[in-house]
């Protein structure tokens, strides 16, 4: 009977995998950032950037990759002081347009993962709100100072990235699922956030030296659009883990099944 039943809850489990679609809607992710997100964060960050490379030390900070590759990351960026100058009132508000269009895609996954319909039409107004906190999050990161302390500062940088995807899933989410359900999530996001930065260090690092030399700039793109994918598959593949443990936590707390 044990056994059946490990054998009927890895079915649901890998039931859930295979309904996400988790590769699809990765590169999704990837495709819908780069087209939308960053030319907006581009603008903002150069709000800021007195030295016209804001958007490349907050992608270089987001990677941690080396100094080598952060070169090369800030040649194929090199003027975005002159976006600020140049967009005009019109075009902000049509790069605002298509990023809310990012938040549609998020929390549609987080709606897959969670086997919820959509929000109701009147809700959009959360990935407005979504994307000013996350635009405001990447900013105040992109100006502070650098700490003194590299320890801290890589603890408050989870505590706050942590807070952050738990409070996302409950927005657009539209309060449908507790907090305490969605905070395994949250985490599982963030410490897949952790383990792909390492990565980036051993392998995208290396990668966009090298993809510089034999391809230009356009092999730097490459290795930045990978970087997204995985993201992509951190944050909805960490929401679905979540799901499963906060299902496990469940039954092992209740293992007579009552209640859900």
């Amino acid at each position: 009977m044990r056994s059946a039943l490990r054998r009927a809850r890895a079915g649901r489990r890998w039931g859930h995998v295979r309904e996400l679609d988790l590769w699809q809607r990765a590169l999704g992710f990837a495709a819908l950032g780069f087209l939308t997100l960053v030319p907006l964060l581009i603008v903002v960050s150069a709000a800021d950037a007195a030295d016209g490379r804001g958007f490349a030390q907050w992608l270089g900070d987001g990677l941690g990759v080396s100094a080598p590759a952060r070169l090369e990351i800030e040649r194929l960026f090199a003027l975005p002081g002159q976006a600020w100058r140049t967009t005009t009132a019109f075009g902000l508000a049509l790069l605002t347009v298509f990023g809310l269009s990012f938040g549609t895609m998020l929390q549609s996954g987080y709606e897959q993962v969670w086997d919820l319909p959509p929000a109701r039409w009147w809700a959009r107004w959360r990935h407005a709100l979504w994307l000013a906190v996350l635009i405001g999050v990447l900013y105040l990161a992109g100006i502070s100072p650098p700490w003194r302390d590299s320890t801290v500062r890589g603890v408050v940088t989870v505590l706050i990235g942590t807070l952050f995807f738990w409070w996302s899933q409950r927005l657009l989410l539209a309060g449908r699922v507790g907090w305490t359900a969605l905070f395994p999530g949250a985490a599982a996001t963030m410490l897949g956030l952790l383990g792909l930065r390492i990565f980036s260090r051993l392998v995208f690092s290396p990668l966009i030296a090298s993809s510089a030399v034999t391809y230009g700039p356009f092999g730097t793109v490459l290795v930045l659009q990978s970087w997204l994918v995985g993201i992509g598959v951190v944050v909805f593949g960490g929401a679905l883990v979540g799901r499963l443990l906060h299902e496990e936590l469940r039954r092992r707390a209740n293992p007579a099944g009552q209640g859900r």
